[in-house]
Parts: C-alpha cells; sequence; structure tokens
C-alpha cells in the first residue's frame, strides 16, 4: 500500500505501526485465552486444577506487562482479582 507522494519515513512507520499492531493483539489475545480458561476452571470448581493453573495465569498476564501491550496496574489488578476468586473458591465460597 504505496501512496505516490507520501515520504519514504511516513511509509516506514506505517509498515512498523501494522506489524507492532499484530504482535500486540496477538499478546493480548493469549491473555485474555488464559483468563478465560482460568474463569471456566473457577465455575468448575476443581481446587487441584486451579492451584495448577494459577502461576500458568500469573506468568500469561506478566510476559502481556513485559512486552508493553499491559500497564503495569492493569497486570497488577488482573492478577489480584484473580487470585481472590481463585482463593474464594479453593476455600469453598462464591465469589
Amino acid at each position: 500500500m504505496t501512496i505516490k507522494g507520501t515520504k519514504k519515513q511516513a511509509r516506514k512507520r506505517h509498515r512498523q505501526s501494522l506489524e507492532r499492531r499484530m504482535r500486540n493483539r496477538s499478546v493480548r489475545t493469549r491473555v485474555r485465552r488464559q483468563m478465560r480458561l482460568m474463569r471456566v476452571t473457577m465455575e468448575e470448581g476443581d481446587a487441584a486444577k486451579i492451584k495448577e493453573m494459577l502461576p500458568e495465569t500469573f506468568s500469561v498476564i506478566d510476559v502481556g506487562w513485559r512486552k508493553g501491550v499491559l500497564h503495569r496496574n492493569t497486570a497488577s489488578r488482573y492478577k489480584s482479582r484473580m487470585a481472590r476468586q481463585a482463593q474464594a473458591v479453593m476455600s469453598g465460597e462464591k465469589a
């Protein structure tokens, strides 16, 4: 997609932004998918599976933060809520 008259630098910037967009999108999708899987597991109420998946979910969220897709506080909020809900399910309460 080359537009006549646009500067070379502008074309390069556009190309870079498209590449970044796709990279960020895949990371964001991975984070959301992992959180969805975790919620489904919590609904099932399987404490052993929750214990197994929680560190994995935290790791995926941290990757999103490290790659600059998620803000630090957003990642922290996600992890905090997930931990609280998981603890409630494992202790027998309803989150």
